[in-house]
């Protein structure tokens, strides 16, 4: 199962003081936009995501189609395709992709200890 390029993202208090502490442990600002309260961050190939006032908790995110460099596959398992495979395995989840669309789209799961899995399928 290829689930994607994988990412934290983080729900912040103050976006500024966030970047300003990532930045310390070697981070660089590579997408978003800080006025808009969101940023994504790398180190190498470690990837955060910054969201302030977005998210009411921290997410663990898989972006399938996306390498590490956030540019698009040519190949890989579309969101739907997961889905289904998921649903075969029992998984239950907390929002769903719409099986009847194509392209962008996304869904939630949670975790047993309620710890939230966003896919998020941005090709």
């Amino acid at each position: 199962m290829q689930i994607g390029a994988f990412s934290v993202s983080l729900a912040v208090k103050d976006i500024a003081a966030s970047k300003a502490f990532y930045e310390k442990l070697g981070f660089v600002s590579y997408m978003g936009d800080e006025t808009q309260n969101w940023l994504i961050m790398k180190n190498g190939d470690h990837v955060i995501g910054l969201f302030q006032g977005m998210f009411d908790s921290n997410i663990l995110t898989f972006n399938p189609g996306w390498n590490s460099q956030a540019q698009p596959l040519e190949k890989f398992t579309d969101i739907r395709d997961l889905q289904s495979q998921l649903e075969q395995h029992g998984v239950e989840f907390v929002t769903r992709a719409d099986p009847s669309t194509k392209g962008p789209a996304s869904f939630m799961l949670a975790d047993p200890d309620g710890n939230a899995i966003l896919f998020d399928q941005h090709v």
